[in-house]
Formats: C-alpha cells, sequence, structure tokens
C-alpha cells in the first residue's frame, strides 16, 4: 500500500472513532436531560436521523421532538415521517417562546453558522430552568489544526478553500443553491465558517450564564485509538472534536 494511501486511511479510521465516540457520548447526555420527560430542539435537524437514534434509545416520543432546518427538502422529508421540523435560520431567533424545551441540542451545528453566539444566546433564552445545551463542534486548537499551520495549509476544522477535493474541481469557493430566502442561501454549506477553541467556546458558554459547563474532547491525533482515551482526559484543550453540557 502507498505510504500517502496508508496515512490517509489511518487518519480516516481515527476520525471514525473519535466521531463516533463523540455522538454516544452526546446522545446518552441528551437522554438522560430527558429522563424525566420535556420537549427537545434538534438544531440542524435535517430530515430527523437524530429522533430515529434517540426514539429508540429512550422511546422519544414524536409531540415531544422538534427541530429546526435550514433546507427545505429536508423539512419536507421530515414533516412526510410526521416530525415537527422546521425551516429556520440558526444565525437568527429561534422561533419559540422562552423557556420551551428541556434540552436544546446541536451537533456538527455551531460551526456552519456565522454567528454561533447568537445561536447559544438564543439556545438559553428557550431553555427551561436547569434545561441543558449539548453542543457537538470541531476543536480549532487541535495539534492536528497547529501543525497544518505551520506547514502553512489551512486547518482541517476550518474553512476549506486549498483542499483537494475543491482544487481537483477548480472551485475554490462552493456554494450551495437553495430557494430559500435564508441568508445561508448565499453561504457555503459544506464548509465550516467560524471555529471556536475549547477555552473560547467554554468562555462564551459561561459569558452567556450558562451553568455547571460541562467539556469533554476526543481526538487526540495523530497518536494511535487505544491511547487516546488517556490523551483526551489530561488535555482537552488540544482534540479534535469536543463536546459541552451546560445548563441554563
Amino acid at each position: 500500500m502507498p505510504i500517502k494511501s496508508a496515512f490517509h486511511r489511518y487518519f480516516a479510521e481515527l476520525y471514525e472513532d473519535t466521531m463516533s465516540r463523540i455522538y454516544q457520548d452526546a446522545r446518552v447526555r441528551i437522554t438522560i436531560s430527558l429522563s424525566s420527560g420535556g420537549d427537545c430542539l434538534d438544531c440542524g435537524a435535517g430530515r430527523g436521523h437524530q429522533f430515529n437514534i434517540l426514539n429508540e434509545m429512550i422511546d422519544l416520543p414524536r409531540e415531544n421532538y422538534f427541530g429546526i432546518e435550514w433546507d427545505p427538502k429536508s423539512v419536507s422529508l421530515a414533516n412526510k415521517r410526521g416530525l415537527q421540523v422546521l425551516q429556520g435560520n440558526l444565525n437568527q431567533d429561534l422561533p419559540f417562546v422562552d423557556q420551551t424545551f428541556q434540552c436544546v441540542f446541536g451537533l456538527s451545528v455551531l460551526e456552519h453558522l456565522i454567528n454561533g453566539c447568537k445561536f447559544m444566546q438564543e439556545a438559553r433564552r428557550v431553555l427551561k430552568p436547569e434545561g441543558h445545551l449539548i453542543l457537538v463542534t470541531p476543536n480549532l486548537s487541535a495539534w492536528f489544526n497547529i501543525f497544518l499551520l505551520a506547514l502553512g495549509r489551512m486547518p482541517s476544522s476550518g474553512p476549506h478553500p486549498d483542499s483537494e477535493a475543491l482544487l481537483q474541481k477548480n472551485t475554490p469557493i462552493q456554494f450551495q443553491k437553495t430557494k430559500t430566502s435564508s441568508v445561508e442561501d448565499d453561504l457555503p454549506t459544506d464548509r465550516h465558517l467560524v471555529v471556536f477553541t475549547y477555552r473560547t467556546l467554554r468562555y462564551y458558554l459561561k459569558s452567556l450564564g450558562f451553568r455547571k459547563i460541562e467539556g469533554r474532547a476526543y481526538g487526540y491525533y495523530p497518536f494511535p485509538k487505544f491511547f487516546q482515551p488517556f490523551l483526551e482526559k489530561i488535555d482537552p484543550w488540544h482534540c479534535h472534536q469536543m463536546i459541552f453540557d451546560c445548563q441554563r
């Protein structure tokens, strides 16, 4: 096997393991936050994929699941399945009254927003007292990104105007064409726009008034999988992915 192919495969396996573990962590936290009942809001709901998994884990009723998704086609498909998913823009005010949800979660969503702080502020507003906000997002200060920057390359957890895939297509910036009037019409949807560091995201959550802020991190590249859990605990500031679970 060529060295380059082996290198790519190694990091692909690390990434898959990282995402599998952090998503499992997030789903467990979501189910715990809903253990006493209440409604949840899935931000970036797509077609309602997370509902399927949560329903299997805790038999989540459809009437307790709400979603926000900017892509009209995905919203339509979710609605056909009887899911309460609304078309909306997470960069703007959420279309719900104060203190509506027991849990608000966004899994790999924050990095695709141009106004992530506004989103977190709105999430706190629509949470009930002691309700949970659960976020999964990449960490800009991961050692892997620092290494890429040292080589003069764009970080992996950020916009990718120099990525091989885009260069091969000769389209340094890709845009998603949609018919909705959302501000996201004119923004690339397959790229990260604003990516937080571990310390900065914790700071923003605290400054917005969240309490009991618990953060964990996953993916300590380039170390092998068996060694990563140990390193993730002692140095969460430089892992590839991070999860925050905080209360209103």
